[in-house]
């Protein structure tokens, strides 16, 4: 079996981190490494890890084996900065392998359970306002399903008040004939999430995400009795011993590992067999890029408990910036991710990933692309809010 040859990495807008590997016969597999806002933190724990995949000892189709080494060799493991990087090299080396055996990687991880994977996409953004004009184009790309921003960024306790929008927004584009997620987004603490989950009860959004922070669990299991909304949780969950306790508590219905920050295809998968045991859907986080949601779509294609695939296709993030760099922008045929009737994207048929990444408009792009950083907000006495 071939052994890698070369390792390289991208760093492009608007925020996202590829990595390439190459084995000793040319052939070639593409991963993601995004961890938003931590650009220069990933970027040196791959400059650790890429040393130690090269040369004889390599093997680039034992993924299990060197999933393992990075895991079990490390005295220090775990956390977003050594997952998202491991995540990245996982990926690629799938995509490599399909490649090689000129299959899809999800026939490498069982073979299809569904033919297409529906999806949503984001309106509002970071301050959700005008979101009725935003949630008839979503429909007109034939979407069934949107997310927004529950909320601004919100005090510990704040005005009852604040609430209010939430719940008409959510009417607004649920009369439109959409159903809709609210991320919570982790910015709403406890006494505002148990108030805004109750207001929201009558009017049945598809789920609500990050009611609370992960480092909260005993009150997600406490919020999670108060209310029949679907809790869906688990971006900054990075492995199956961060989502163990959470599946035992029974806090959540929804899972929803981010495939570039928890181990890559790999743990992903993992996780994801892990919660059907528990009852528990899967619902890939995915605000990223193309590499991060051809692989979400091979773990969805292949899980028998996935439910819907985030897709940052004019996700704030990306238009932002103003410079035309979307989803589709690094990629040779943008139509493997054409949306059809109902919000579905097919499954990709071309081997590995599916995908083609035009390396050249990589390389252009990567020479200006400075590192991304997280928004900063602050309450009216200047304190600091959660992003």
């Amino acid at each position: 079996m071939p052994k890698i040859a070369n390792v390289v990495y991208y760093r492009v807008k608007p925020r996202w981190l590829m990595v390439k590997i190459t084995d000793e016969n040319g052939q070639f597999g593409w991963g993601e490494a995004t961890l938003e806002g931590h650009d220069l933190a990933v970027e040196g724990c791959l400059e650790e890890m890429i040393p130690r995949i090269m040369g004889k000892e390599a093997n680039a189709s034992d993924i299990e084996n060197i999933w393992q080494m990075f895991w079990r060799h490390n005295f220090y493991r775990g956390g977003p900065v050594f997952m998202s990087a491991l995540s990245g090299i996982d990926i690629a080396l799938w995509d490599l392998k399909g490649r090689n055996l000129k299959v899809p990687v999800y026939e490498l991880l069982g073979g299809k359970v569904r033919n297409e994977v529906q999806v949503y996409c984001w309106i509002g953004g970071d301050r959700p306002s005008d979101v009725e004009n935003a949630a008839k184009a979503r429909i007109a790309q034939g979407l069934k399903c949107v997310k927004m921003n529950a909320t601004e960024d919100l005090n510990w306790v704040d005005s009852p008040a604040t609430l209010d929008a939430t719940v008409e927004r959510l009417k607004m584009v649920k009369s439109l004939g959409l159903d809709a997620g609210l991320d919570f987004h982790g910015r709403v603490h406890k006494a505002m999430a148990k108030q805004l989950a109750k207001a929201l009860e009558p009017h049945r959004p598809l789920f609500i995400e990050e009611p609370l922070l992960n480092e909260h669990p005993e009150a997600i299991k406490q919020l999670s009795g108060l209310t029949t909304i679907p809790i869906a949780f688990g971006e900054r969950l990075y492995t199956r011993w961060d989502v163990k306790r959470f599946l035992e508590d029974a806090s959540i219905d929804i899972l929803q590992p981010d495939i570039a920050h928890a181990g890559g295809i790999s743990e992903t998968k993992r996780i994801a067999t892990m919660a059907e045991a528990y009852d528990v859907a899967i619902a890939p986080h995915c605000p990223l890029g193309p590499v991060a949601f051809a692989a979400s779509m091979h773990v969805a294609i292949s899980s028998p408990n996935f439910a819907i695939l985030e897709m940052s296709l004019g996700m704030h993030y990306n238009t932002e910036a103003g410079d035309g760099i979307d989803l589709l922008t690094y990629l040779k045929d943008p139509s493997v991710f054409d949306i059809g009737n109902g919000g579905y994207v097919k499954a990709p048929t071309g081997y590995g990933l599916g995908i083609d990444i035009d390396e050249e408009i990589v390389k252009k792009i990567s020479k200006e692309t400075l590192p991304w950083q997280c928004k900063e907000f602050h309450g009216p006495d200047g304190s600091i809010r959660e992003w």
